[in-house]
């Protein structure tokens, strides 16, 4: 798989789902601590300046707070949008600003 560090482009495949803005592909274990302050640990497998979807042993609602911790940026506030069969969607509170966003990419698709 080759990991690029502008947006995915192209038309989406037939039976995907268009989104507004495209997300970038990566394999990154974060920190989060959710709506009572317990620490969960996230495999994000894509993100965007504007939110992430991540695979998750922890159940959430939609609407449930998050604190994920990302490289660069830190800590993002961010709202569960939807949860289903072990991944979630979040939306940042705050967009990450897109010279923060690269350095962020960077760090996620460093290999170890």
């Amino acid at each position: 798989m080759t990991y690029q560090f502008s947006s995915l482009a192209g038309a989406p495949a037939a039976g995907t789902d268009r989104r507004e803005i495209e997300r970038d592909e990566v394999h990154y274990r974060a920190r989060a601590f959710g709506p009572s302050a317990q620490p969960v640990t996230l495999l994000i497998v894509n993100i965007s300046p504007h939110g992430l979807m991540a695979r998750c042993e922890t159940p959430f609602e939609e609407g449930d707070r998050l604190r994920v911790m990302l490289p660069v940026v830190g800590v993002a506030a961010a709202e569960v949008r939807w949860c289903l069969g072990g991944r979630l969607g979040v939306s940042f509170d705050i967009a990450i600003d897109l010279a923060s966003y690269y350095e962020l990419l960077a760090q996620m698709l460093k290999k170890p």
